[in-house]
C-alpha cells in the first residue's frame, strides 16, 4: 500500500480530480486493517518520507484505449469472473456517469479536444467515478474497482495512478489496442449501437457519429509504452488477443487477472449446459452417489443424442464427470468425449446416499445450518459450494478458450457453471433451477449471455428444493423448525 502524510490537491491541465484523504481517515477505516505508527496525532517522520507498500491492499484496474476496443465487454467479463471466484468487484463506467449527468446525447462535437464544457462535464464525471471508487474500496469491502474510461493519456493516468497512492491502492492497467477495420466495426454495430445514445438514431447516422467520436481520441492517444510505462503493471491486449504484452504482475490477484485475460475470446459460439439422464438414486430421492440411469434416463441420453445431432454444430466438444450416469448418458451420443474429474458431483459427505427427511433426523442442526448458508456451508466431510466453484476454475478456463461445447453434468455443478455465465451472486447460486431432460443453450453476446431452455420431452423427477423460509438454529436442536422438501 502506498501513503504520503500530505494530501494535495491534484489539478492538471485535462483533469480536476481533488481526491484527499488524510493517513488518519484510512487507519481509522476498520475495513482497511491497516497500521501506521502516529505521535503526537502524526505518522512518524520515517513513514512520511517513504513509500508504505501493503500486500493484501484493494486492487484497482484501469482500462485504457479508443472506443470501440472491447473495453467494457472485457471490464464486465472481469468483473463477473472476479465475483464468481469470490472477489468482491464492481465496475465503474465513466460513459454510464456521463449518460446520468448529461441526459441527451446529440453528437461527435461533445467530445472535440476544443470542447470547453464537453471537458468539464467529463472531468466531474471521471471524478464523481473515482469518488465511488473510494468508496467501494474503503467503506464497503471491495477488493477490486474497474475503472471504465478511455485513459487514454498518460497525464490521465498519472492522475488516476496518484490517486490509487493518496488511497492505498494498487494500480493495474489493462490497455486494449485494435487496428482490425473489421473487430471495429462489428463491436459498434453489436454494442455501441444498442446504446442510450444513439437511440434514436439510424444505423447510417450513428455509425458516422461514432466513428467521429473515435477521431476525437486518436490524435491526443498515448498508449502505454514500454520505455516510459516501464514501472507501471499492466498488461496490453492487442488484436483482440492474438498477441499480448505483460509487465511487472505485482500479485496473485493481478496474476489471476492476467490468465483470465489471456484465455478469453469473442469468437462465436455456444456451450449447451445439461444434467445426465434420471437416475436410480434420483428416483429414490436420495443426494449423490454414483449409481446408473433408469429407464427414462436412458430414453433421455438417446433423445439428447438426437438433438445435438440436429443441431449440426460444428467441432462440437463433449465433456462428462467421471461419474457413471453421466458417462451412460453421453455414450449414447456415439460421439467421442472427454472425462473430467472437476465436473463431479458436489461431495456430500456424510450425508452421501442419504434422504433429506434421513439427514434432518440424524443430523437436524447441520441440516438447519445448510439452508441458513447454502453457498457457503460444507458437508460433514464433504463439500461447499463455495469449495465446488474453487474445483471448477479449470473448466471455466477451457471453456472460456474453446469454441462449442457439451457439457454433461450434475445440478450442483450445472449451477455453479450457469451461475458463471448469467453472473449471480452466492446466495442465487444454490437455488437455480436445472433440471433434468432440459438442455440449456448458452450463447454469449455483446455484454451478457442468451439462453434457450430446450426440455427434450422425457418425463423425469423433479429433484429442484427451494430455499425454505423458516429455519431457526437459535432453538434447541431437537425444535428447530425446518421445511422438509422431497429433493435437492
Amino acid at each position: 500500500m502506498i501513503m504520503t502524510t500530505t494530501t494535495a490537491r491534484m489539478m492538471t491541465s485535462t483533469e480536476d480530480m481533488p481526491m484527499e484523504t488524510s493517513p488518519r481517515e484510512l487507519t481509522q477505516n476498520p475495513l482497511r486493517k491497516i497500521w501506521m505508527p502516529y505521535k503526537n496525532g502524526l505518522p512518524e517522520k520515517h513513514i512520511s518520507q517513504r513509500k508504505v507498500c501493503m500486500t493484501n491492499c484493494p486492487t484497482l484496474i484501469v482500462m485504457v484505449g479508443l472506443p470501440a476496443r472491447g473495453k467494457t465487454y472485457i471490464s464486465k467479463k472481469l468483473t463477473r469472473y472476479l465475483n464468481w471466484i469470490g472477489v468482491p468487484t464492481k465496475e465503474f463506467n465513466v460513459g454510464q456517469y456521463r449518460r446520468e449527468c448529461l441526459k441527451i446525447y446529440k453528437n461527435f462535437e461533445f467530445f472535440r479536444p476544443d470542447n470547453e464544457e464537453g471537458l468539464k462535464i467529463r472531468r466531474q464525471c471521471a471524478l464523481s467515478a473515482l469518488n465511488d471508487v473510494r468508496q467501494y474500496l474503503c467503506m464497503e469491502g471491495g477488493q477490486v474497482a474497474v475503472f471504465d474510461a478511455t485513459n487514454t493519456t498518460r497525464e490521465r493516468r498519472d492522475t488516476i495512478t496518484r490517486f490509487a497512492e493518496q488511497n492505498g491502492f494498487k494500480v493495474f492497467f489493462v490497455e486494449s489496442v485494435c487496428e482490425d477495420p473489421d473487430v471495429i466495426a462489428e463491436n459498434i454495430v453489436q454494442v455501441k449501437l444498442g446504446s442510450p445514445d444513439y437511440i434514436d438514431c439510424n444505423t447510417e447516422e450513428a455509425v458516422a457519429d461514432f466513428m467521429k467520436r473515435i477521431k476525437c481520441y486518436e490524435n491526443s492517444y498515448q498508449p502505454l509504452d514500454e520505455g516510459l510505462d516501464r514501472e507501471l503493471s499492466y498488461i496490453k491486449i492487442m488484436d483482440v488477443g492474438r498477441r499480448y504484452l505483460v509487465n511487472r504482475v505485482l500479485d496473485h490477484i493481478q496474476s489471476r487477472i492476467v490468465y483470465y485475460l489471456m484465455n478469453i475470446h469473442i469468437t462465436p459460439r455456444s456451450i449447451y449446459l445439461c444434467r445426465h439422464g434420471e437416475s436410480d438414486l434420483n428416483v429414490r430421492g436420495r443426494i449423490g452417489g454414483d449409481s446408473g440411469l433408469t429407464s427414462r434416463g436412458k430414453e433421455y441420453a438417446k433423445s439428447l443424442g438426437h438433438f445435438i445431432q440436429e443441431q449440426n454444430i460444428k467441432d462440437l466438444k463433449v465433456w462428462t464427470s467421471q461419474m457413471k450416469r453421466t458417462i451412460q448418458t453421453a455414450e449414447a451420443l456415439a460421439v467421442p468425449y472427454e472425462q473430467w474429474k472437476a465436473l463431479n458431483e458436489i461431495d456430500a459427505g456424510v450425508c452421501e446416499e442419504m434422504m433429506y427427511e434421513e439427514i434432518q433426523e440424524h443430523f437436524p442442526l447441520e441440516f438447519a445450518l445448510r439452508d441458513q448458508d447454502k453457498y457457503r456451508y460444507r458437508y460433514p466431510k464433504g463439500e461447499s459450494y463455495e469449495d465446488l466453484v474453487q474445483r471448477l476454475e479449470p473448466v471455466i478456463m477451457e471453456l472460456e478458450r474453446q469454441e462449442n461445447v457439451l457439457v454433461i453434468c450434475h445440478q450442483a455443478v450445472m449451477r455453479c457453471l450457469l451461475a458463471y455465465f448469467l453472473d449471480k451472486s452466492a446466495e442465487e447460486l444454490p437455488y437455480l433451477k436445472c433440471p433434468l431432460h432440459t438442455v440449456l443453450k448458452l450463447t454469449p453476446v455483446a455484454y451478457g449471455c442468451k439462453v434457450e431452455s430446450i426440455f427434450l420431452n422425457v418425463e423425469a423427477v423433479n429433484t429442484h428444493r427451494d430455499k425454505p423460509e423458516n429455519v431457526d438454529i437459535s432453538r434447541p436442536t431437537e425444535e428447530a423448525l425446518l421445511t422438509v422438501p422431497a429433493h435437492q
